[in-house]
């Protein structure tokens, strides 16, 4: 018989290269991905087209059409489709959905079936035993599912079987049982559901997933949260449980839905949702975002202690800014596990609202730096940081982040370890940001809430580099649809931002970040020029690295029908460096936050008071002409020596229809840039507001396209 040993490992090289050369590299749409691989192994498929076929894997006959010139033929052909970077719906194919599918659920359905016969029990009773008297868990065979007696669900065996289910807890707010974990090759099992309230108790939280195997599988599914009444002032809806952790080649176990409360107190609409890739208000208007961040690192963690007050809000507002990006910080939230803070929400509410009355919005940002305080930086409370006892060296900030401590406290929080109360850390962080949304809910000058500040992967930072899919798709992603469901039970309509990985969203490279289950989310990245943040006033390659950088981020806002917003950039007086990044965004037409207030305003505060007379290039250069209201949809704009160029079309954002003549768009054109007055041309529409008016109001003549040049006074545009 000929040996087809060799065959077959060329084929496997084969298939290999394929995987690598596009699943790791090119981003491509994940249906065009998938026909690609059915092809690819067609040859080895049985007749439905869903399994694998033994007899086929080990035939030399199907090698031989395998490896076949035309079978590549048609294989290659299925490229054609594929997207480029930068193109509309091209995101990175995470690996571990199509090994899934293609290689793991056929494998895990003959093992279950296997684990199930009688012959299969019979043989693994015999293996299991000395396994069992040894560790007390078997080799092979299914975990047992929770009972009233005992709610977890067992872990499965070793090498093979999935994790008994969780129990759902039929007690009045009971908690439901946690999903045993798999072994090496297995599901979790289940959470249990929690109990719902009576007699106007709260319902339970429902129990978390089982982890998948460590090597391949599925996490549990989180328990569903029980329902119940609402009594007063404090109550909260109870939250799904977690899902399974996923493997090595794993898929993460998906969260349990929120309970509810009858009669709980309706919540106002807020002010802000989207539509397709534009930010929109409650009266269809796309709303554009030009501002900064103010995040105080330092205990008591509120903007106003650190001297952030009604004269700042002042002066933003009169440099034409809208939105100021507000650090909330967790230690401060819940300073101990399950106690919040609300004296500190209040804090924090009082910038919020001085910043509304002077017509900013401000988005919320759950900020961290070097994981928390107990790390040397600012985040996570103490209790929730797991270091493991390893070192924490200082090498400065970013690069501590690759510090032993850091990684570890990291793995411990994506792998929801418990904190010392037994509850997960993504529980406790997830419960934390319901009590935060509780708080703001509502509130129309809340333009976001933004889950988490650069979310670092952990000790698998150097693979994420490299284009290991795991962390940004099977850890934060399902991370951050857990917080979104946990928001959502009190807050239907807040828009959620939500950022990549650290390293994803500072460097350009293309992010594995899937879809978040929630429909209003804006993708939210950071967009620092590393020579200029290295080597300082200089910016070689930063065209360059802004285009890279914005298009990987337009690729993902597309693909999922989304906006996009630069959170952090700057972090630097170098004007060079901040008109790249401003040209840039301007070409895709994302809202932007400057970091930070202090550094971008230094010059102007003396003794702590704002002087607005002191010139100011970083203000200057930040304060540019921008639409930031537009009834319509934006096609284009820009500003280039001293000349601001906006185009838009009457026609809503999603095409639902056009704003009727005389409807109003609002152009921030601030005194700094314009100190002796503009002129403007107008098409399409009309200026309503007065001469040299800091916000330029123009309402259309009708349906079409309105065309604005503004242009200093006594100019030419």
């Amino acid at each position: 018989m000929q040996d087809h040993r060799g065959v077959r490992l060329v084929g496997f090289v084969a298939a290999t290269g394929i995987f690598l050369a596009v699943g790791m590299s090119a981003p491509v749409a994940q249906a065009e991905f998938d026909d690609m691989i059915e092809a690819a192994i067609a040859p080895f498929m049985d007749t439905t087209g869903s399994n694998l076929d033994w007899d086929a894997v080990f035939s030399p006959t199907a090698w031989d059409t395998f490896l076949a010139p035309n079978h590549w033929d048609a294989v290659l052909a299925e490229l054609g489709g594929l997207a480029t970077p930068g193109a509309a719906a091209a995101i990175p194919v995470d690996p571990a959905v199509w090994l899934q599918q293609y290689f793991y659920t056929p494998i895990h359905t003959g093992i279950e079936g296997w684990i199930n016969s009688d012959l299969g029990q019979q043989v693994n009773n015999l293996i299991n035993q000395p396994f069992l008297a040894l560790t007390g868990r078997a080799l092979i065979g299914d975990g047992i599912d929770g009972t009233a007696e005992h709610h977890n669900g067992t872990d499965g065996g070793w090498l093979f079987g999935d994790g008994g289910n969780g129990w759902s807890n039929t007690e009045t707010g009971g908690i439901g049982g946690a999903g045993g974990a798999a072994g090496m090759f297995g599901n979790g099992g289940d959470g249990g559901d929690g109990g719902n309230g009576a007699d106007g108790g709260l319902g339970g939280n429902g129990g978390d997933g089982g982890n998948g195997g460590w090597l391949m599988g599925i996490g549990g599914a989180g328990g569903d949260a029980g329902h119940g009444t609402y009594t007063g002032p404090g109550d909260l809806p109870a939250l799904g449980g977690a899902g399974g952790i996923a493997g090595m080649f794993g898929v993460h176990g998906t969260h349990g839905h929120y309970g509810t409360l009858d009669g709980a107190p309706a919540v106002a609409p807020g002010g802000f949702s989207h539509v397709g890739n534009w930010i929109t208000a409650g009266d269809g208007r796309v709303v554009i975002l030009h501002g900064f961040s103010e995040v105080n690192k330092s205990a008591p963690f509120y903007p106003a202690a650190g001297g952030f007050d009604d004269d700042d809000a002042a002066f933003l507002a009169a440099n034409g800014f809208n939105v100021v990006r507000v650090g909330i910080i967790w230690e401060a939230v819940e300073p101990q596990p399950g106690v919040f803070d609300y004296n500190y929400l209040a804090s924090i509410n009082q910038t919020v609202q001085m910043l509304a009355n002077h017509g900013i919005y401000s988005v919320l940002d759950m900020h961290q730096d070097l994981y928390g305080e107990g790390l040397g930086s600012t985040g996570a409370p103490d209790w929730a940081t797991l270091t493991g006892g390893l070192p924490n060296p200082d090498l400065g900030f970013p690069f501590s982040y690759v510090g032993p401590a850091q990684n570890h406290a990291w793995d411990a929080f994506w792998g929801n370890a418990n904190a010392p109360d037994g509850i997960g850390l993504q529980n406790h962080y997830a419960r934390m940001w319901e009590h935060v949304a509780n708080y703001f809910a509502g509130d129309p000058h809340i333009a976001g809430y933004e889950i988490m500040n650069e979310p670092w992967p952990g000790s698998s930072w150097l693979s994420t580099i490299f284009g290991n899919s795991h962390f940004e798709a099977q850890q934060l992603t399902p991370f951050y649809s857990q917080v979104a469901s946990a928001i959502r039970a009190v807050d239907p309509n807040t828009p959620l931002y939500i950022e990549p990985s650290t390293l994803s969203g500072n460097l350009p490279i293309p992010t594995y970040l899937g879809k978040v289950d929630d429909d209003n989310t804006v993708f939210s990245f950071h967009d620092y020029c590393t020579t200029t943040a290295l080597l300082g006033d200089t910016t070689f390659g930063c065209g360059l690295w802004e285009t890279i950088v914005q298009d990987n981020a337009a690729a993902y806002a597309n693909a999922y029908n989304m906006p996009s917003a630069i959170t952090e950039f700057g972090n630097t007086r170098y004007t060079p460096s901040l008109d790249d990044t401003l040209i840039e965004a301007n070409r895709q037409g994302f809202s932007w936050m400057y970091w930070n207030y202090g550094l971008a305003m230094n010059p102007n505060r003396v003794g702590g008071l704002i002087d607005d007379q002191v010139d100011n290039p970083v203000l200057a250069t930040l304060a540019e002409p921008y639409p930031q209201a537009v009834a319509g949809t934006p096609e284009s704009w820009s500003f280039a020596d001293g000349t601001f160029r906006f185009s838009y079309s009457t026609e809503m954002a999603g095409g639902t229809g056009h704003f009727g003549a005389g409807t109003q768009t609002e152009i921030s054109v601030p005194k700094i840039i314009y100190p002796d007055g503009y002129q403007v041309t107008v098409t399409g529409g009309h200026v309503v507001s007065a001469a040299g008016a800091p916000v330029l109001i123009i309402a259309s003549d009708g349906t079409g396209t309105v065309d604005v040049v503004v242009t200093a006074a006594g100019g030419t545009g």
